[in-house]
């Protein structure tokens, strides 16, 4: 690209956020030219309004930056937005109706008719709905929407074996990272050396927005993939990194070895773009009676793999397996910006 692409992160001083700052601060086609916050940020500079918790310093150009309101007045032409649902959804129609590209985390516009919840290595063709969202919403700028952060490990795992074979049932249970529940968090007497089985409304998501990225475009909406989706949704005293217990039933009959090179020769659209963010290998297969594990394996590719492990035959349904996938980056930030470079890379901006 001759020029990098004007963008701005709204919730910026947040978990999401923070992810957003360092996966963007030194991006080959995105600069970062807006930073926004709640009320109690605005007017500091991002160093003094952010509680910074990555492992890699504030980035030094973005500390000196001024946290300004989330208003669609920012100069930029992208927004990344790491906004609670409690706020998003008014704030991100703003920003579209405005005329930005809007690429969001938040939950509140996913299971919109007209708001494709997009997976680029599964899904590309649902940016289709962005042209009706337009004509739809007499909109100027659009909202493309992230998948809850399991449900896009979940998606990323099944993604080659309903390709190869076919999908009909799934059963997920995860075991999620406490970084999914933002700063501070999940309160520590509560989750050191515990099992919490429930996180309200993450099993609804996932049942929900699976069948939807699995969907087929016809007749300007989404028609839900006929898969049946049962989630089991549990918190865990793990710090990045979601894991998640599968088993699926199958269309086609398949050996185990078939299922194992299926994930192991996965690859999609923007590995065959060269996207800046995608993995080379979108799915790491690991063959140890051990793996995945959170602390080992869920910074593969830089966060952006989904890493697979023991698969192997199920007694109620086909097969069954361990995928892991980071939480803020493949889950959320890294996402969004894939999405972004996807439509980068389709012409969205020349």
């Amino acid at each position: 690209m001759l020029k990098k692409l004007r963008v701005g992160i709204l919730g910026a001083t947040g978990t999401v956020g923070q992810r957003f700052v360092q996966l963007l601060a030194e991006h080959p086609w995105f600069e970062v030219t807006a930073l926004a916050a709640s009320e109690r940020s605005t007017g500091r500079t991002y160093r003094e309004a952010v509680r910074w918790k990555l492992e890699s310093p504030i980035p030094e150009d973005i500390g000196k930056m001024s946290v300004l309101e989330p208003k669609p007045n920012l100069d930029c032409q992208i927004i990344f937005s790491a906004l609670d649902s409690s706020v998003a959804g008014p704030i991100e129609e703003e920003f579209a109706r405005a005329g930005y590209a809007v690429f969001s985390n938040a939950k509140n516009h996913r299971m919109d008719e007209d708001v494709p919840i997009l997976i680029p290595e599964v899904n590309p063709e649902h940016l289709k709905l962005i042209e009706l969202q337009r004509a739809q919403r007499r909109w100027k700028g659009f909202i493309v929407t992230n998948g809850n952060c399991s449900t896009i490990t979940l998606c990323m795992a099944l993604a080659p074996l309903e390709r190869d074979f076919g999908i009909e049932r799934v059963l997920a249970t995860t075991m999620q990272a406490v970084s999914g529940a933002g700063y501070p968090g999940v309160p520590s007497l509560d989750i050191l050396g515990n099992l919490i089985p429930n996180i309200d409304g993450e099993e609804e998501k996932i049942e929900r927005e699976t069948k939807k990225i699995f969907g087929a475009l016809c007749d300007k909406k989404i028609e839900p993939h006929p898969m049946t989706v049962s989630a089991t949704t549990t918190r865990v005293a793990v710090l990045d990194g979601h894991s998640e217990s599968v088993s699926v039933k199958l269309r086609r009959a398949a050996s185990l070895s078939e299922i194992k090179e299926s994930f192991r020769g996965y690859s999609s659209l923007p590995q065959e773009l060269k996207l800046p963010t995608a993995p080379v290998h979108p799915i790491v297969l690991r063959e140890e009676a051990d793996r995945p594990q959170p602390r080992l394996d869920a910074h593969a590719e830089k966060g952006m793999a989904t890493v697979v492990g023991r698969v192997r035959n199920c007694s109620v349904l086909d097969y069954k397996f361990v995928v892991l996938g980071h939480n803020t980056l493949r889950g959320a930030a890294g996402a969004a910006v894939l999405d972004a470079e996807l439509l980068v890379a389709q012409g969205f901006w020349k």
